[in-house]
């Protein structure tokens, strides 16, 4: 502020700071200097002297006149100098202008390289750097390469001895710790597509007398020694509050201007940790040189957290700079384990044992610490031992067992209930030597310390808070402090330092800008930790303001540029302070001067509030110099530097001036937004575009951002390099051109804020406003969010609304419509660039739009509407489940517009945590049909849901309750658990299986089949819970409605089970899959009427879908080929084969899902023997066929009275006619008048005795016969006398004695085929003959009577070879040549 009150320190009621009427000290001096420095001086008229005073006067005006001319002349020299410096700096700045547009004129015209400034030699001493350095032009751009002696200079070749660089056009070559072998000529050449350019220098290197070598000039004196500590050194770029990781890296570093700066004498530096100084090694990396101290940590532990310092001796005593270094737990090995134990350190070191401590971990959110286990290692090896065997509990353990001589190092680990932690650093080297001295551990006092007293929290930066206690009551060998803290309202703490801190005062980094928090304290020692102290009170993260002032004044603006000029007046704009001074900056006030006068004069009494001010009243062609002050609630701050002199000179230029007042807004990693202000000069014609330039800090090589020109002012530059720091300008463009370039930006860090956060767009869910929040990653008291649409401030408009709350600010629209798209950001003043955008988009607002409707008119949303299922008893439930449901919900169920409570018949209920609201109806019937309604009220939401239940659908509903509710019934007695259903066994038999269920011994189970009973052989048992029927040897006979029924006292229950249609053929599909798996292979069988293949199985039957093949052709059942099977086996038979019928068969069963198949080749041998035995099997058959035979017409015994006549007569047949022959007793019998012998028509053979007496008793047979074969019959004959009792008869007997013996029956064969009829002599054979021979047995017995198989296919027939034995007839023979079956040989399987 202006002395004397030129400038108030408060603030008018108004607001902004006004200027005081009353003229300051430095303008009364101003004005008496002007008084004094007229010609002359006037007495005024009514003052009156007398003659001593008049020569008093004389005297004293002389003097005064000579100081005043010799002031005159000061002044005027001053005016002089200060016009000529004026002048000088006006002329290099057109210079410079004028430099800064030739090359855009000269880019254009091609120029072989040409150097400006020419290498020089020179002569240095030996082990001093020397610096080559020429200036070359050329268009293109000359590329320079650098030769010694003609030889390429490579700094690859030779590390660190050659440096080339090439900044803004000036090309050096530096050659550092010169040796004499330096000595030669070096070149620069130039070249660029025009031609090529040679500079050349010789470079002398040489060595001072006595040093070896003799130089070249003789003896010279020695160079002068500086000592390190005579340099002068500033820091520049120091390194600040850093924050590691276990097991990671880091370094500090910290930049510096060494003067002067040789290679060979660095700067002496110390690093200092907790004040303790570090020495170089594995662990602490020192380096020193290139412009920069650098410590480098390259493997962190938590040993290494404290306090680090750099000091430097300088030529003025030493220069030092202090940061914190934090470094934090690595993750744990397994969650919830402790932190690693640090500052392991060995005590009381003897020849066999020592004393190793430690310092416990920090535990905030881990379990606590139970002990610890010690490891050690022989130094040179990396085999660790544990020590302990069980944990120790307290932070020292003496280690025993230890090798005289040998070297050590020991570790440590923590334990919990939740695992081991990390490992220690390891301990420093420890030999175990006899005697030795070594450190005492000092302190005796048992148990953990005391709590620390109270703690005080107060402000210290944006990001820290310094934190203090009092130390605790019993410190007991106290180690040090852990701090913890929390934000306000969580529940978890968060550890401030990792290693214990000595002192009673931490400053806790790395907090959340206008975050709250409260901090905690504990007291560390050997035993473990103490007690936590009571919580500080809350305190907010913000920098503290004005040593202890509530407010300061702001710091000064900067960066005066001017915008325009009109010959009598300058329009100005600048930069806001960079610090506010914790209030916001309200008023700015300007002074100038001309550039030759030290006066400065008040360009405005009133505050300015805006950052732009027109100063008028100026004189054209002179120069002036401004400075801005900036004002807030604390007072005036400090001025501004000096602006550089303006020239008051009308503008008249066509092209715009330079745009002002660039900012940036969401900087990024990769990118930002350019923000600035259109120019207050718009040329010749308005500005209709800007052009954004961008370069990195330090480079004049520009960039232009924007191809076409941008109409709005502003821009997104993007791709940017994470880190790396930009400076931009601006030009604005008119219809003449573009104008002058913007001042150059403030540089900025591509690099977000830490825990920067992005705009978000959504609902709120109470109210259903849209809208957009930002929430700041900083903030201060004074911070205000200011939001933009398109970058133009929204301020009081209706169409939004703005609020804050904390750290986040929130953007409501009123109505939102299409006139609300747009990008919209916002910026948090007093921050360091805390802001952000968001685009709204129709797409996003429509989204936007339809949930703010939803939640304006809430519906309950229903998971599932309004449904019914039928439960057990035939009670019908109607229920419906919401998303949610609070505990004050009400509902109401509408039956047919009637509303149904809860009560008889009808159960209402609901349950919140799933949502579920229902009505139970006990008795369901008729009367139910209708339409069913919830209505649902949930605080401001509802909704209803309806289902109709008429027509069909009911009727089904009703249906399926009345079903339910008899199923109840049902099961109340005896009853299936299981219906019947059917099962197959591994035999082919067809099981009908049930499962019952509350049964008891009384119940009874019975089986029917179309309403007749079945009886199976083993009575089912209802107890075991289930019964089955077999059903054997299944075919289409089996078809039919079987039912089970179940019964006792309390009722009976019944299952049916129709086996037809699809159930019919399910059942054959499983019995063709089980006999289908079991499928022999096909064998071949010959017949008297063909080749027979055979395929047995556990089962067959025709129902089965088997398919033949030839040759991959189906086969259909025919003359030729005949198809047919039995229980065990399927058959083809090849009737009358021939070698048609050659080639590849095969048989496939087909059990509804897979076809199991079987082969067979009929070629070569197989058939050929096959063949062969056909033939011989046909040509026996026909024989047996024509052979003689008796027909019928004998019988077995005949009992007869004498006298009476005995005549046997027979029917005979045989091709040709055969021969007959009667026996008595196995003697011939002769025709005589008694025994009376005939053949009539070669078919009825007849043996007659007249008058039978007892002698003609005896064994009758008679003997047919011709050349194929003959049959030999026996007939027992009885004769009894008058008046005798008749004898029993015997087989074939019958009971009561026959007068006439032809009324006996024959035992005559019974063939399955027709026997011929008698009036035809030789009988006509059925198509299919049995391979078997015929068996006679007497017709009066036909359960004896065997039944040769058919080949035929009937369904059922028996196989070949009959189960039961075939009984031996009393009489017959059978052929000579029987027929005989003959497998074929098995063919090799496909």
């Amino acid at each position: 502020m202006k002395a004397g009150g030129g400038r108030s320190s408060g603030l008018s009621s108004s607001g902004l700071l006004q200027k005081s009427s009353s003229k300051s000290v430095s303008q009364v001096q101003a004005q008496a200097t002007e008084a004094m420095a007229e010609p002359a001086y006037t007495i005024p008229v009514f003052r009156q002297r007398t003659a001593e005073e008049t020569e008093e006067y004389q005297r004293v005006s002389t003097n005064v006149g000579k100081g005043l001319a010799v002031i005159q002349e000061e002044l005027s020299r001053m005016r002089i100098t200060t016009k000529a410096r004026v002048d000088s700096l006006n002329i290099q700045r057109e210079v410079k202008d004028m430099m800064a547009k030739r090359p855009e004129f000269l880019d254009d015209i091609p120029k072989m390289p040409d150097f400006l400034v020419a290498l020089r030699p020179h002569t240095v001493w030996e082990k001093t750097p020397v610096k080559l350095f020429c200036t070359v032009q050329g268009n293109p751009r000359p590329i320079v390469k650098w030769y010694k002696g003609g030889v390429p200079v490579d700094p690859l070749n030779a590390p660190g001895k050659y440096k080339i660089e090439n900044k803004y056009g000036v090309h050096s070559l530096i050659i550092s710790r010169c040796v004499v072998s330096d000595t030669a000529e070096y070149s620069a050449v130039a070249t660029n597509q025009h031609g090529t350019a040679t500079s050349k220098a010789t470079v002398t290197v040489k060595r001072a007398s006595g040093a070896g070598e003799s130089c070249h000039l003789g003896l010279v004196p020695h160079l002068t020694d500086i000592h390190p500590s005579k340099l002068e050194v500033t820091l520049l770029d120091r390194f600040k509050v850093s924050f590691g990781v276990e097991g990671g890296s880091i370094s500090l570093v910290c930049s510096m201007v060494v003067v002067p700066d040789l290679p060979n004498v660095p700067p002496i530096t110390q690093w200092y940790r907790d004040d303790k100084l570090l020495k170089a090694g594995k662990l602490a990396e020192m380096s020193v040189g290139g412009g920069a101290a650098r410590l480098t940590l390259p493997h962190l532990a938590k040993d290494d957290e404290g306090l680090y310092t750099l000091r430097i001796f300088t030529k003025d005593g030493t220069a030092e700079h202090s940061a914190y270094l934090f470094v934090s737990d690595a993750a744990p090995s397994v969650a919830g384990a402790p932190g690693a134990p640090m500052s392991v350190k060995a005590y009381d070191i003897n020849s066999d044992y020592v004393l190793v401590a430690w310092k416990p971990p920090n535990t905030v959110n881990e379990a606590a610490i139970t002990g610890y286990f010690v490891d050690r290692c022989e130094a040179g090896s990396d085999t660790w031992v544990q020590c302990n065997d069980a944990p120790v509990k307290v932070c020292k353990y003496p280690v025993h067992g230890l090798k005289v001589g040998r070297s050590y190092h020991f570790r440590v680990r923590a334990v919990n209930s939740a695992g081991i932690s990390r490992p220690s650093r390891k301990s420093d080297k420890v030999t175990a030597l006899d005697e030795a001295e070594s450190q005492r551990l000092q302190g005796t006092d048992e148990g953990v310390p005391s709590a620390p007293g109270q703690v005080v929290a107060t402000r210290n930066t944006k990001s820290s808070v310094f934190v203090q206690w009092d130390a605790p009551k019993s410190p007991k060998s106290l180690m040090g402090y852990y701090i913890d803290g929390r934000v306000v309202g969580a529940k978890e703490w968060f550890p401030c330092n990792h290693k214990p801190f000595k002192h009673t005062r931490f400053v806790v980094h790395g907090l959340i800008p206008g975050e709250t928090y409260a901090f905690r304290v504990q007291a560390v020692n050997v035993f473990g930790l103490s007690e936590e102290s009571q919580e500080s009170s809350p305190i907010a993260v913000e920098p503290a303001l004005g040593k202890g002032v509530e407010y300061a004044t702001p710091s000064a603006p900067f960066g005066i540029t001017m915008l325009s000029c009109d010959g009598a007046s300058i329009t100005l704009a600048w930069k806001s302070p960079k610090h506010c001074g914790g209030s916001k900056v309200n008023a700015y006030y300007v002074d100038k001067r001309d550039a030759d006068s030290l006066v400065w004069k008040e360009v405005n009494q009133a505050a300015i509030t805006e950052r732009i001010c027109t100063v008028d009243n100026l004189t054209e062609g002179t120069f002036y110099e401004f400075k801005v002050q900036a004002g807030n609630m604390a007072g005036v701050g400090v001025p501004s530097d000096p602006s550089a002199p303006m020239k008051c000179e009308a503008w008249t230029m066509d092209e715009p001036g330079p745009a002002y007042d660039l900012s940036f807004s969401e900087v990024r990693s990769h990118s930002l937004v350019v923000l600035w202000k259109a120019p207050v000069y718009t040329g010749a014609s308005a500005v209709t575009g800007y052009f954004v330039e961008m370069a990195k800090k330090g480079s004049s090589e520009f960039v232009t951002l924007n191809e076409e020109a941008v109409s709005h002012r502003y821009l997104q530059a993007t791709g940017l390099e994470e880190g790396a720091t930009y400076v931009f300008k601006v030009r604005a463009v008119n219809a003449s051109g573009v104008g002058k370039a913007s001042q150059l930006s403030e540089p900025v860090c591509a690099k977000a804020l830490p825990g920067t956060k992005e705009i978000v767009a959504s609902v709120d869910e109470e109210t259903g406003d849209i809208f957009l929040s930002l929430e700041a990653c900083e903030i201060c008291e004074t911070s205000k969010f200011i939001w933009s649409k398109n970058y133009k401030p929204i301020g009081d408009c209706p169409r939004v609304s703005v609020s804050t709350k904390g750290r986040t600010s929130r953007l409501t629209f009123t109505n939102p419509d299409k006139d609300d798209l747009g990008r919209y950001s916002v910026v948090v003043t007093d921050t360091d660039g805390v802001s952000g955008s968001h685009t709204l988009t129709e797409d996003a607002l429509n989204t936007m739009l339809e949930l703010s409707y939803a939640i304006r008119h809430p519906v309950v949303p229903l998971k599932h509407g309004l449904n019914y299922e039928i439960l057990e008893k035939g009670h019908v439930r109607f229920w419906l489940q919401a998303v949610k449901l609070s505990p004050s919900v009400s509902y109401r169920f509408i039956v047919n517009d009637k509303e149904v409570t809860s009560g008889e018949g009808h159960k209402i209920s609901h349950d919140v945590a799933t949502g579920i609201i229902q009505m139970t109806v006990d008795v369901f019937t008729r009367a139910n049909e209708g339409t069913y309604t919830v209505q649902i009220h949930d605080g401001k939401a509802k909704t209803q849901s309806s289902l109709v239940l008429v027509g069909d659908v009911f009727k089904a509903a009703l249906k399926e309750a009345e079903f339910q509710r008899k199923e109840h019934i049902r099961k109340q007695g005896a009853h299936f658990s299981e219906y019947l259903y059917f099962t197959v066994t591994e035999d082919c038999t067809v099981m009908l299986a049930c499962k019952v269920a509350n049964v008891k011994k009384e119940t009874t189970f019975h089986w029917y089949k179309e309403d007749e009973e079945i009886v199976p052989e083993t009575p089912p048992n209802v107890m075991s819970g289930a019964c089955a029927l077999p059903i054997p040897l299944f075919s289409r006979k089996d078809q039919g409605v079987y039912k089970a029924v179940l019964g006792d006292d309390r009722g009976k229950d019944t299952s049916v089970f129709d086996i037809s249609g699809q159930v019919f053929d399910d059942i054959i599909n499983a019995i063709a899959q089980i006999a289908g798996a079991s499928a022999s292979d096909l064998v071949l069988q010959c017949t008297p009427e063909g080749i027979r293949l055979q395929c047995y199985m556990n089962y067959y039957t025709e129902e089965m879908k088997t398919v033949w093949k030839h040759k991959e052709s189906k086969i259909a059942s025919s003359e030729k080929m005949r198809i047919g099977g039995t229980a065990e086996m399927a058959w083809m038979q090849i009737c009358d084969p021939s070698d048609k019928e050659k080639g590849h068969y095969s048989i496939e069963i087909s059990d509804g899902v897979k076809t199991h198949t079987r082969t067979f080749d009929l070629s070569g041998q197989a058939y050929t023997d096959a063949y062969e035995e056909y033939l011989r099997l046909k040509a026996a058959a026909f024989a047996e066929k024509n052979r003689g035979r008796v027909v019928g017409g004998l019988p077995d015994v005949v009992t007869i009275m004498e006298q009476k006549s005995l005549s046997l007569t027979c029917t005979v047949w045989g091709e040709p006619t055969p021969e007959v022959t009667w026996f008595k007793n196995e003697q011939e019998v002769a025709s005589t008048e008694h025994t009376k012998v005939t053949f009539d028509g070669g078919k009825f053979a007849s043996l007659v005795i007249n008058q039978v007496t007892p002698d003609d008793s005896g064994k009758y047979s008679i003997n047919v016969r011709n050349k194929y074969g003959g049959e030999f019959v026996e007939i027992t004959v009885s004769v009894y006398r008058h008046g005798e009792k008749i004898p029993e008869p015997k087989l074939g007997q019958p009971k009561t004695p026959a007068a006439t013996p032809a009324a006996t029956p024959a035992a005559t064969p019974v063939p399955r085929s027709p026997a011929p009829p008698s009036k035809t002599p030789t009988p006509t054979p059925s198509k299919s003959q049995t391979p078997a021979p015929s068996v006679k047995s007497p017709g009066s017995t036909p359960a004896s009577t065997p039944v040769p198989k058919s080949p035929t296919p009937v369904p059922k027939s028996p196989t070949p070879t009959p189960k039961s034995p075939t009984p031996t007839p009393s009489r017959g023979v059978k052929s000579p040549t029987p027929p005989r079956f003959m497998k074929s040989p098995t063919p090799p399987r496909k």
